[in-house]
């Protein structure tokens, strides 16, 4: 049986040894991760937390609607043994008509199982070859590039959290964030951080970048640069550097996108392969 459980009444210890175990562990879904990026959450869950299924959701005039919170782009049924696809639609029927509106990210690892799933890209590369394999599958303009930066002996190392946040503040105006989703970033970097599930690398003056880490994957999550930084071909170096240390390893880069086109153009550069996860959007009205 299905149940709805709020996030008050789990078991967080029985519900993040789900995650951990499951097929589709994704680092997105653990209760400390979701606590920060989530205004509120609950849980789906198949019987002794055989299964589950994390539900974020916000509220407005009294409203409840649930919607991907930002920095989590993968949600989805999380099983500790092969999941069917009638499960899987089982658990889609067990989200409550209270929400008035569902928008709602599945992992990579679930399949397509309704007709209100729209396909959404991401980008990753195996890390498991050489590095010297690795860089035979850049693009000839990004092999050109990494060597542009190269030769400037920029030095990579750590770079603070709020410096990356005053960049992004600085020079990405554009970028929908308020100030209270900079907080939930700015909390999630020193907690992913102070766990060993993150880390960020930097060139001084130039900008950073701030990866997630779990068992499996590498996850490019926050990246901001100066104009100096763009100019001196910096995120091709910081990426290159990463997939240079991780060569040889069971890690997956994930990039994390992306519908844009010049921004796909870009993480294909790196010899990344397309990873479709699926939107389902639906309304309860």
């Amino acid at each position: 049986m299905i149940n709805y459980i709020k996030r008050k009444d789990l078991n967080v210890k029985k519900y993040d040894a789900c995650i951990e175990e499951s097929i589709q562990s994704r680092i997105y879904a653990f209760s400390w991760y979701l606590d920060i990026v989530a205004d509120n959450w609950d849980v789906l869950v198949l019987d002794a937390y055989e299964a589950v299924m994390p539900i974020p959701w916000k509220r407005k005039y009294f409203l409840k609607y649930s919607t991907q919170p930002y920095f989590c782009q993968q949600l989805g049924v999380f099983s500790k043994t092969t999941l069917s696809a009638k499960l899987q639609v089982d658990f889609i029927n067990r989200i409550p008509n209270s929400f008035l509106k569902v928008s709602y990210q599945f992992n990579s690892d679930n399949v397509n199982v309704s007709n209100h799933f729209s396909e959404r890209k991401n980008y990753i590369l195996n890390l498991s070859e050489d590095y010297s394999e690795l860089r035979k599958k850049y693009k000839k303009d990004r092999k050109y590039r990494v060597n542009q930066s190269l030769r400037n002996d920029f030095v990579i190392q750590n770079i603070e959290i709020d410096n990356l946040i005053k960049i992004a503040k600085e020079h990405y105006k554009f970028i929908a964030l308020l100030d209270k989703d900079y907080l939930k970033l700015k909390k999630l970097m020193y907690q992913a951080v102070k766990t060993n599930n993150g880390f960020l690398l930097g060139v001084k003056d130039a900008g950073g970048c701030f990866f997630l880490k779990d068992k499996k994957r590498l996850i490019y999550l926050f990246s901001v640069m100066t104009p100096f930084g763009k100019e001196k071909q910096v995120p091709s170096l910081l990426l290159d550097s990463i997939i240079k240390e991780y060569s040889n390893s069971n890690y997956t880069l994930d990039f994390e996108g992306s519908m844009i086109p010049g921004v796909e153009a870009f993480y294909k550069s790196f010899g990344a392969e397309k990873e479709d996860y699926y939107l389902f959007e639906k309304s309860f009205l």
